[in-house]
């Protein structure tokens, strides 16, 4: 059920069809997931004593956890975690925009958690992978056979000046990332700025950061939603992205660009978010000539740089040179998922230092990958899956279309569902990503598909 401030999410042609295509079962909820059917293997049990230690419990560890709860026998298998409320991220533009209520993206690790698996409730303060060991917060120390790091990133807003999570959704502050109720109260400025019109301010960092489409997507729906309210013609929206591009797949930028040209929304590259006066309403950004502040704007989206979690930043795991160290991210093999100095660790996840894959698409794809690898590994062979790279975003355009793109590390368009045209506008795309990916991934939590 909607709340009260919230915008009808269909209309009654598409809720109609909604109805139509989901009790006929036209599309399996497993495949909307990630664009293609990868159910478990069915296999005998490997047997072991090995001692397996997942850190992070968000979709990518649980996934695991499950998985290898079911294909291992005697295996001592620890998540280490303190996070106890599991959060649906990929809902959090849907709450942002006034498509879900917030109530829609939170539930418990309890009912995720595989029976048998113990839960250590801390969090790793530091990784010691020539022991094989890690320690938590707590001071706990624990020892492991195999590690799988799956902690996601951490979201550095202490890299913009002035910026304070708790101001979400005052003064015209928003930011789909932080959680729930950063969520829920930035849909509260965008529906309090959408209403009277201004001056709205968007931005991108310049780092990797998971769900690169939430940008765009709280972009193109303000501009929606703006239409709606007949305050878009004597509005502005303005986009900074600290990149040369908004979106890194070359095909998919420039359409993303025309769209926003038809909308009067100009893009400023090289154009880094450096500091925020909320009060003040301003904003200073840092290009290649210095610095300029934005004042007197109605909205801004924050969008936070990104790295890895202090723990990994500062540890043997992360990468040492290259174009990854800098966020200190894993140090994977890109096509095994394996680390590629410490053969009995791998990542999953938000966390690999990879050209591509941070959303949930690739961790429903890359799951499977890693636990068979890892059984490889632990019955002496080399591992025998390698990834593509696979990435899914279904970019909402406005509310009922959206493009259904998906593509690998070298940014190819790889369609894998014959009903969507990535290319083309589609409220088959607008459905799977409002309707049908939530229980996909739960299914994928609880390592069924």
């Amino acid at each position: 059920m909607r709340t009260p401030d919230q915008p009808e999410n269909l209309t009654a042609q598409g809720e109609s069809r909604r109805r139509l295509l989901l009790g006929a079962g036209a599309v399996p909820v497993a495949l909307a997931a990630g664009g293609t059917l990868n159910s478990p293997k069915a296999q005998a049990s490997l047997k072991t004593n090995a001692r397996i230690v997942i850190v992070g419990s968000g979709l990518a560890g649980l996934a695991v956890a499950n998985r290898l709860a079911r294909e291992l026998e005697g295996a001592q298998i620890t998540v280490v975690d303190r996070k106890e409320e599991h959060n649906y991220q990929p809902g959090y533009t849907l709450v942002a925009t006034g498509i879900w209520p917030v109530d829609k993206v939170i539930d418990r690790n309890d009912d995720l958690m595989p029976a048998g698996v113990k839960w250590v409730r801390e969090m790793v303060a530091e990784y010691n992978p020539d022991a094989n060991t890690i320690v938590t917060d707590a001071g706990q120390r624990l020892q492991y056979d195999y590690l799988v790091v799956a902690t996601g990133c951490h979201l550095d807003f202490a890299q913009i000046e002035g910026m304070d999570v708790n101001a979400i959704g005052r003064n015209g502050v928003g930011s789909v990332y932080p959680g729930p109720k950063a969520a829920n109260e930035t849909w509260r400025s965008m529906d309090a700025f959408r209403q009277r019109g201004g001056k709205a301010v968007m931005t991108l960092p310049g780092t990797p950061i998971k769900c690169a489409g939430a940008p765009l997507k709280t972009t193109f729906m303000l501009i929606d939603r703006m239409r709606q309210s007949g305050t878009l013609e004597r509005s502005e929206i303005v986009f900074h992205s600290a990149l040369g591009v908004v979106f890194g797949v070359p095909t998919l930028n420039e359409m993303i660009l025309e769209r926003w040209a038809e909308a009067n929304v100009p893009v400023v590259f090289s154009s880094k978010l450096v500091a925020i006066d909320i009060s003040g309403h301003k904003a200073t950004f840092e290009n290649p000539d210095g610095e300029r502040t934005v004042e007197d704007y109605d909205f801004i989206h924050v969008v936070p740089p990104m790295r890895a979690p202090d723990a990994l930043f500062n540890s043997p795991l992360a990468w040492q040179e290259g174009p990854m160290a800098a966020g200190g991210w894993l140090e994977v093999d890109r096509e095994t998922l394996r680390h590629r100095r410490y053969p009995n660790v791998f990542g999953v996840g938000d966390i690999n230092g990879t050209p591509r894959g941070k959303t949930a698409a690739t961790v429903k794809q890359s799951v499977p990958l890693v636990v068979s690898n890892l059984i490889d590994v632990i019955a002496g062979r080399d591992p025998s899956r390698r990834f593509n790279g696979y990435t899914s975003c279904p970019m909402i355009l406005r509310e009922g279309s959206a493009w259904l793109i998906e593509f690998d590390y070298d940014g190819k368009l790889i369609p894998s569902l014959p009903l969507v045209d990535p290319l083309q506008d589609s409220w088959f795309a607008w459905l799977m990503k409002v309707q049908l990916l939530k229980p996909a991934y739960m299914a994928v939590a609880k390592g069924r598909v």
